[in-house]
């Protein structure tokens, strides 16, 4: 067509010229990233200030986070978050978001035994109060009944992923998937009978049931074989326990070294100490996950090292116990990695893991009598990335990167008590309460939003435990 022609027909429809002088300098302004096709995902976190804890560190202000099934697709700035369409948008503006927190150590039906019996030494508590009460209360419906509130006040305080060991597994499981958390679930093994076994050779032959239910790639679900103690697992019971645990190739979960009263009893049976036998006895190997390690020396830190154990430090516990503190410094200078315990909420009294946080920093400042101790940046990571390195899985989850698995918090950080925020990561531990937690993500999927919680009905949780509660007074009352 002539230039005149084309110029006599422009004039003609003015609307149509108006339309491709816009186009043209719509084209001519799109940055490359603009110009891309734009890409559907389930869901779009934008706005706010994006804590990867990945490699680098990366603090995003102004961030977005991209979702799709499970996994994370994107994580950038709010400027690059153009090129993504989702279904469901959660605008992010004066919050963190940050990856969800990994309870490395718990017990979770203990929530209903919190408060039964405190202010005691820890054999004392075992043995006088808490194993009677559980050999009295503990049954299928205890445990679901107790692990339907623990997971209601995870999820309340931003707990994505736990790591549990008690009875009933099956059934603390079970809750655990229908609740939307992460969980590795250890059956526990023990010399002397317990609710769900009244050996450890029926507790071991339950465990490989459990085991073969949930080890071909669960979503939600870990198992894991849990022997009790190095003093209450005979050296038998505790070999039997690591060969199921290859066997299968899945995790194994111990109290190792959590008090003095321990290591002199391991002494005078076995003439060693806690870690050091039980690397003789052969338990220390793949995927283990060690909790407390209170009574160390610096020698043992190697023996840990030497088989890759992941530590739960349970700050709480320990001092209401009075079971003593952890190396944590120590142990992290020798490269173990060291993530966070709230241990069970009979010893706690919670499972809060911004408390326990807050707890661990201050905690080695004071017993060394240095503030440069155990800086909020590091109680930040054992919380998160090295929380999950202490599991054993920190190639899925602990930060947030393209790749990993979804699991993420979102936290206000704009109360009067958290301003003016210098500082992030001084603000999140020193500064922020659970009750700050808005939003909750685990695998892609929205167990919590402004505060809502939309996988549970909290009501009744809520009855559910007053009656457990009237059924367990009562039972000490026989």
């Amino acid at each position: 067509m002539a230039a005149s022609a084309l110029h006599s027909r422009l004039k003609a429809f003015p609307s149509l010229t108006f339309i491709l002088v816009w186009l043209l300098a719509s084209a001519l302004l799109l940055t490359p990233g603009q110009m891309r096709a734009t890409t559907t995902v389930d869901l779009l976190v934008r706005g706010g200030t994006v804590v990867t804890m990945d490699a680098q560190r990366r603090v995003i202000p102004d961030g977005f986070l991209a979702v799709h099934g499970d996994r994370i697709v994107a994580v950038g700035t709010a400027a690059e978050a153009g090129q993504y369409r989702a279904k469901t948008v959660i605008e992010a503006g004066g919050k963190a978001v940050l990856p969800g927190l990994i309870n490395a150590h718990t017990h979770v039906p203990m929530t209903l035994f919190r408060g039964l019996a405190d202010d005691l030494a820890l054999q004392e508590w075992l043995t006088k109060f808490i194993f009677p009460a559980e050999a009295k209360n503990v049954t299928r419906e205890m445990v679901r009944a107790g692990t339907r509130l623990a997971c209601l006040e995870m999820i309340r305080s931003g707990t994505t992923c736990f790591v549990d060991m008690y009875y009933f597994e099956d059934d603390i499981a079970d809750v655990t998937e229908a609740a939307g958390l992460r969980a590795i679930v250890g059956q526990t093994i023990i010399d002397f009978p317990v609710p769900d076994a009244l050996t450890p050779q029926i507790g071991l032959a339950q465990a490989e049931r459990f085991i073969q239910k949930y080890k071909t790639g669960h979503p939600l679900i870990t198992p894991a074989v849990a022997p009790h103690a190095p003093y209450t697992c005979a050296p038998e019971t505790l070999i039997a326990c690591r060969k199921l645990a290859d066997k299968h190739g899945v995790p194994l979960v111990i109290h190792l070294a959590e008090a003095d009263t321990e290591t002199q009893t391991i002494l005078e049976r076995y003439g060693r100490r806690p870690i050091p036998h039980v690397e003789r006895v052969g338990v220390l190997g793949a995927r283990t996950i060690a909790a407390h390690v209170i009574q160390t020396q610096p020698d043992e830190y190697a023996i840990l090292k030497k088989y890759n154990v992941g530590v739960a430090h349970c700050p709480q516990s320990n001092m209401k116990l009075a079971a003593g503190v952890a190396a944590v410094p120590e142990m992290r200078a020798a490269g173990l990695a060291v993530g966070l315990g709230t241990d069970g909420a009979a010893s706690n009294n919670d499972l809060d893991l911004f408390e326990e946080m807050d707890t661990a920093a201050k905690l080695h400042k004071v017993v060394r009598r240095d503030p440069t101790t155990m800086p909020a940046e590091a109680v930040l990571e054992m919380a998160t990335i090295e929380g999950a390195r202490a599991i054993h899985m920190a190639d899925r989850i602990g930060s947030l990167e393209a790749g990993k698995l979804a699991d993420f918090i979102i936290v206000d950080v704009s109360n009067p008590r958290q301003l003016p925020n210098y500082q992030l990561a001084s603000t999140l531990v020193y500064a922020t309460k659970s009750s700050d937690v808005e939003t909750v993500v685990v695998n892609g999927k929205l167990l919590m939003r402004d505060r809502r919680i939309l996988t549970l009905d909290e009501a009744a949780i809520r009855r559910e435990t007053a009656t457990f509660r009237t059924r367990i007074l009562e039972s000490l009352q026989k």
